[in-house]
């Protein structure tokens, strides 16, 4: 079940200021922060075999949805299970606290995965699993934590052919926040 977490920046991350499972107070704390967050529909069952092509064309519909808006012609697929070999690397540099110069628009098909946004004055964890859509404002500070047995597939949409490009903070406040494990 998808999950947001609201702690204030400054003090103990142990401190919360909102903890709730609910889709609807989720979308909503969430917009008013300038975040989209939406529950679509992930059931399409994936081999455990299927590449990237086939992850895309089994979720062709709902790529054309977000790319009908015209702001992300790119899609790329990120697939991680426990045994993949770079998941530590992966894992770390995911952690770091970075921002982009567009949008970070992801749609989770499997598994979940932990969004953590910071702005100012408080930190927002969000737990994603299969079925969230999730759109951060470009330029927003953020990282993300895949735990240390990684399972999830997302697409990722992004409005440059170059795909994920970050820009670390070196801000270490990612350390001081719970991890999903």
């Amino acid at each position: 079940m998808s999950l947001l977490v609201i702690h204030p920046a400054a003090g103990q991350p142990s401190a919360t200021a909102l903890r709730t499972e609910d889709s609807d107070q989720i979308q909503a704390e969430l917009a008013a922060r300038g975040i989209r967050f939406e529950r679509w529909s992930a059931e399409v069952e994936l081999p455990a075999e299927a590449d990237q092509e086939a992850i895309l064309a089994a979720y062709g519909a709902e790529i054309a949805r977000v790319q009908a808006t015209g702001n992300y012609p790119t899609v790329d697929a990120i697939r991680l299970a426990p045994d993949h070999p770079d998941r530590a690397s992966l894992r770390q540099k995911f952690l770091a606290e970075h921002t982009h110069s567009e949008d970070e628009v992801r749609f989770f098909v499997e598994g979940r995965g932990l969004f953590v946004i910071h702005l100012e004055g408080e930190v927002l964890q969000v737990l994603c699993e299969s079925g969230d859509f999730l759109r951060v404002p470009a330029g927003t500070k953020h990282w993300f934590d895949m735990g240390s047995a990684p399972h999830f597939t997302a697409l990722r949409f992004f409005d440059n052919p170059a795909g994920w490009v970050a820009e670390f903070t070196g801000d270490p406040i990612a350390s001081r926040y719970p991890l999903l494990d």
